[in-house]
């Protein structure tokens, strides 16, 4: 399960409008607890794709771990990354599965039709190596209040 702050979560689909007929990606910071992963930050990065942007998209490796490095710094840990797909469902593709590689990890997907934020789903990487991976389905939760303290209200998404 993956849990985040309302605010956080309007934040990556709105990057998603923003950047549309382009793919936005980015980078979820947090902290596991138990079996959730709880979002603490949500850290845009640029899509350093060249070749087909609309529909694909790439983190900058050192970016990746300047980031991994702050959030370390915090406390946090990377949780998982966030994409758009422009004119497209906000379910996985193969190429999405090909190219992720951090098992354990979230992966969360907004489809934009026509630059309007529609669908936002979850999957977690499960598996033990590259041979073995899947995304499966995974439930979102809205942390509520913001400022609560763990055990506090949560809002099921899907």
């Amino acid at each position: 399960m993956l849990k985040i702050k309302r605010s956080d979560y309007d934040a990556l689909r709105g990057h998603g409008e923003e950047t549309y007929p382009q793919e936005c990606c980015g980078v979820l910071l947090g902290q596991v607890d138990g079996e959730a992963r709880v979002v603490t930050t949500v850290v845009r990065c640029g899509n350093t794709r060249q070749d087909s942007p609309h529909n694909r998209y790439h983190i900058d490796p050192a970016e990746l771990v300047r980031i991994q490095r702050e959030g370390r710094e915090r406390g946090g840990d990377i949780l998982g990354f966030y994409h758009s797909h422009p004119d497209h469902p906000a379910q996985w593709s193969e190429t999405d599965l090909a190219e992720a590689h951090w098992i354990g990890c979230s992966y969360v997907i907004t489809s934009v039709e026509k630059g309007k934020a529609l669908d936002t789903n979850s999957f977690e990487l499960m598996g033990t190596s590259e041979d073995d991976k899947a995304l499966t389905n995974e439930a979102i939760c809205f942390i509520e209040p913001e400022c609560a303290a763990p055990g506090a209200s949560q809002e099921r998404l899907n």
